[in-house]
């Protein structure tokens, strides 16, 4: 009975919120530029900049700006990001890049950046020195979490509201099924999609600040542990619906969060536990169906 009440806690109703959190706000990102028709596989790195550039610049300001320094830490990991996936824009909008190969390159820089910057800033390859101050806790006992969490869960109502009943929600639409007759409309097709994948790394950016010194107080090596492909995989699961990015990310934060609690039990291998959400994750794209993707997703505008 013990075992069973554990699941019923609030410190599992806390790290099930803790490990849906990133993957919301990465699934939305990713919604936003897809549904415009830029494929972004490139959720991953976006996760690890923010996750970089929020950490150092905490770290940095945390002396002269203290518990003010991860705020801003936060604003410049969600600038980075949002940056980096203008980058996959212009190479994907105005080069016509391959947006699959476009992603790609922005996820091996991302494995490869964080540890030259980490060398010549503390001469370590690894994890940047632990922060002063985090973003905040609110909330109450075991049911304390930082920002981004509200962020992340009222995020889906407003996406849903911008989709659904606005303007611009019915242009971005519009771009990702049917960027002709939406430019024969007076829309401008790249200005939507530029703004659209932007917003993908601002949110991106967010998830990645939210475990750097939302969750944890530095950054270290792998801190994304692959939630940007499993992000990817909720938003194609979720039919790329605000709603059904929402139930996907809850049910693969549900599984980490179990694999989390059941790890030294001994019920189930620790290996098995940990690759759990994964092999769900490969389970639940087999068996998803691509009707509901945007028919000119991954598909350069010739207008």
């Amino acid at each position: 009975m013990d075992f069973f009440l554990q699941f019923l806690s609030a410190a599992f109703l806390a790290t099930f919120i803790r490990s849906t959190v990133p993957l919301l706000l990465t699934a939305l990102g990713g919604l936003f530029s897809e549904r415009s028709g830029v494929v972004n596989i490139a959720l991953e790195g976006l996760i690890i900049f923010g996750a970089l550039t929020g950490a150092i610049v905490t770290q940095k300001l945390d002396p002269s700006l203290g518990a003010l320094a991860p705020w801003v830490g936060w604003l410049a990991g969600m600038i980075v990001a949002g940056a980096i996936a203008w980058v996959h824009a212009v190479l994907s909008i105005k080069y016509r890049a391959d947006q699959v190969i476009s992603g790609t390159a922005i996820n091996l820089l991302a494995s490869g950046v964080p540890a030259v910057v980490l060398t010549a800033l503390y001469g370590t390859s690894s994890d940047s020195p632990p922060v002063k101050h985090s973003l905040p806790l609110w909330g109450f006992g075991d049911l304390k979490f930082s920002p981004p969490v509200y962020v992340a869960f009222l995020a889906v109502a407003v996406t849903w509201y911008v989709m659904y009943r606005t303007p611009y929600g019915l242009r971005l639409r519009a771009t990702g099924e049917h960027p002709g007759a939406a430019a024969s409309m007076g829309v401008n097709v790249r200005r939507v999609r530029y703004s659209a994948v932007v917003l993908s790394g601002v949110l991106g950016g967010t998830a990645g600040v939210f475990l750097s010194i939302g969750n944890l107080d530095s950054y270290v090596r792998n801190i994304s542990a692959g939630l940007g492909f499993i992000a990817l995989a909720a938003l194609i699961f979720g039919q790329w619906k605000p709603l059904g990015v929402l139930g996907a990310t809850l049910l693969f934060g549900l599984l980490q969060a179990l694999s989390i609690q059941l790890d030294g039990n001994g019920l189930l291998p620790s290996s098995l536990l940990q690759v759990l959400p994964y092999l769900v994750t490969i389970i639940a794209l087999i068996f998803t169906g691509s009707g509901a993707a945007p028919r000119a997703a991954g598909k350069p505008y010739d207008g």
